[in-house]
């Protein structure tokens, strides 16, 4: 066991998440705004532009129309808004506006685009830096406080997006891709094709940035032992990064789930993870 990074099983995750616990629900959550930038990068944005900064999130699971409808993969997102956080969406490759006609779309399109030699990641990640320029140019984002969250295919792309820009503190993933071959949509692929692309390949640009994961112990679809490794993988390469002086944490938490689903709680313990890596003052602490 100790040979994964810090995992937190039952009692202690459950202590972790009390104080967001105990505060009120989110019965509201704030209304998503389309923007679009000045090219075809179109994000969705949760809440009204503040009066100065605030700490920002970017979350991603689907398309950003569907994440204006369905709040469940949203919820860390509407947590921190309760701390006076903003959040924000931005659609997945392959899904929404990137969506091309005549390719397959979702994740059989990610496959589609891999088979083709495409870069998955970095259009992607480009649009997400280009959104966040945008936020902090125009006084919606702290640069200084901002996280990224993601669930499934979502937290691959938190992942990237952390990797690739260093103003990332935070990022936390639920139920996380994190080896594409252990997707059905891959059959047929590589293990070369998809070695640049995987997260395993992101460790030596993740030192600097606190790190939470969450997984069932039998999830199938994306694989609790590829979560496992991943974990491994940061953690490892921190210590060789960063001989004898401390870095930034690695966490993962492991709970029985049905399959594929979020552990208990996971929302939650995501934010208060969020929120005790970027509390710098009284408005971000529960």
């Amino acid at each position: 066991m100790e040979r994964y990074a810090h995992v937190v099983i039952g009692w202690l995750a459950f202590l972790a998440s009390i104080s967001l616990a105990e505060t009120a629900p989110v019965e509201d959550p704030p209304v998503m705004r389309l923007l679009q930038m000045p090219g075809k990068t179109r994000f969705g944005l949760f809440g009204e532009k503040p009066d100065s900064p605030l700490p920002t999130l970017f979350v991603f699971a689907t398309s950003v129309d569907d994440m204006g409808k369905l709040h469940v993969y949203s919820e860390t997102g509407r947590l921190l808004a309760k701390h006076g956080w903003l959040y924000v969406t931005i659609d997945p490759p392959c899904h929404g506006y990137d969506h091309r006609e005549g390719e397959p779309a979702n994740l059989e399109g990610w496959a589609h685009r891999i088979k083709s030699g495409e870069d998955l990641a970095k259009p992607f990640v480009g649009r997400c830096v280009e959104v966040l320029d945008y936020l902090v140019e125009q006084g919606y984002t702290d640069p200084k406080q901002v996280a990224a969250c993601g669930t499934s295919r979502g937290g691959f792309c938190a992942l990237h997006f952390a990797a690739a820009d260093s103003r990332i503190r935070a990022v936390a993933c639920i139920s996380p891709v994190t080896d594409l071959l252990a997707l059905r949509e891959f059959k047929g692929v590589t293990t070369e094709q998809v070695r640049s692309e995987n997260v395993f390949a992101l460790a030596e640009n993740l030192a600097d940035t606190a790190v939470w994961l969450s997984i069932g112990n039998n999830d199938q679809r994306v694989g609790t032992n590829h979560c496992m490794k991943a974990a491994d993988r940061f953690q490892s390469t921190r210590r060789r990064q960063r001989p004898g002086s401390s870095a930034a944490p690695v966490e993962m938490v492991i709970k029985p789930t049905n399959g594929h689903q979020p552990i208990k709680n996971a929302y939650r313990l995501a934010a208060q993870f969020v929120l005790d890596r970027l509390a710098s003052n009284s408005q971000n602490k529960p």
